[in-house]
């Protein structure tokens, strides 16, 4: 996770899959610690499209920007 405004690495989850909930995980505790974001900004990836995350974010206020498709 890399803040967009000061380019700050906030978060880093390395594995050969990360779910839903782990991603869900990693955001809440970022989110107590910095404060929600306006908006989250991901790829098109099946961990960030989920209905989990959607709601989520839906609950928290949280807009979702999507990159599209084939753009870094």
């Amino acid at each position: 996770m890399i803040d967009e405004f000061t380019r700050e690495c906030l978060a880093i989850d390395v594995a050969g899959s990360i779910r839903p909930a782990r991603v869900i995980e990693v955001l809440a505790r970022l989110i107590s610690e910095h404060g929600a974001p306006g908006f989250l900004r991901s790829d098109n990836g099946p961990e960030f499209v989920s209905h989990a995350i959607l709601e989520w974010l839906a609950k928290e206020k949280i807009d979702i920007a999507l990159i599209e498709p084939g753009k870094p």
